[in-house]
């Protein structure tokens, strides 16, 4: 699902300037693949712009991706942002510091 996902954002939304930024970094998968949480990362202060943007072509994106999967049902997704790049870059921000002080 995260693949397809990703191929439908970079084919369908390349001139978006929000959501061309957005790059899908995880998937979470429950009851089976009846609901998908994807996790996405967008660079700078971008973040509520491209998470109303998903929320907005959530719709449109399971129309597409419902034509590409042979099952019975589409997944419902939900897109989340991971903050997991800005918190390692925290991690070494800190670190660096504390190497310094020594």
């Amino acid at each position: 699902v995260q693949t397809i996902v990703a191929e439908i954002l970079r084919k369908n939304y390349a001139e978006d300037p929000v959501l061309a930024k957005v790059s899908l970094v995880g998937a979470e998968a429950r009851g089976g693949l009846q609901f998908v949480r994807l996790f996405f990362h967008c660079p700078g202060d971008d973040i509520d712009a491209a998470k109303r943007a998903l929320d907005i072509e959530t719709r449109t994106i399971r129309f597409q991706m419902g034509q590409q999967i042979d099952q019975k049902y589409v997944p419902q997704i939900r897109f989340d942002y991971d903050d997991t790049l800005e918190r390692a870059e925290r991690i070494e921000e800190l670190l660096e510091r504390v190497s310094e002080e020594k």
